[in-house]
């Protein structure tokens, strides 16, 4: 998905990863977010490459979500396991995207992020909700940036 407009301005890190600790606590899945400081022209094909490379397919539940933002770009791109895709659909991510891109047009890239971790921490904990037992946070609650 591409937005028009905004110039990319800095990511606050704290605050996504509270987000992402925040839209985790209600489920069993795991959030992502990657920050790509290239350029990309296909973000899809980028964020399923990271997917790989982070373990995001590893989940038990097969229940990872990728949230791929490249600012220089102006695009970005959000990637679901085969588990939360099953049971969301395509217009889930539809939801996510159009929610980030709403935000990201009038130049708040944290709120963006922000709010898509939260629309698909919400999804997540409607589908596999945490139950006793679950191992909390298999991969890290963190932002990361790539080259």
């Amino acid at each position: 998905m591409r937005w028009l407009f905004a110039s990319p301005a800095p990511i606050d890190h704290a605050r996504v990863v509270e987000a992402i600790r925040a839209a985790e606590a209600g489920t069993s899945g795991e959030i992502r977010v990657v920050i790509a400081r290239h350029r990309t022209r296909h973000p899809i094909v980028s964020a399923r490459k990271h997917f790989v490379r982070l373990g995001m397919g590893r989940t038990p539940e097969h229940n990872g979500v990728l949230i791929f933002v490249a600012p220089r770009s102006h695009n970005f791109a959000v990637v679901g396991d085969k588990g939360i895709h099953g049971k969301a659909g395509d217009n889930h991510w539809n939801t996510v995207t159009e929610a980030m891109r709403a935000r990201f047009v009038k130049g708040d890239f944290t709120g963006g992020i922000v709010a898509g971790v939260a629309c698909a921490g919400r999804e997540l904990a409607r589908h596999f909700p945490r139950q006793p037992g679950d191992r909390p946070n298999l991969l890290p609650d963190k932002v990361e940036e790539v080259e």
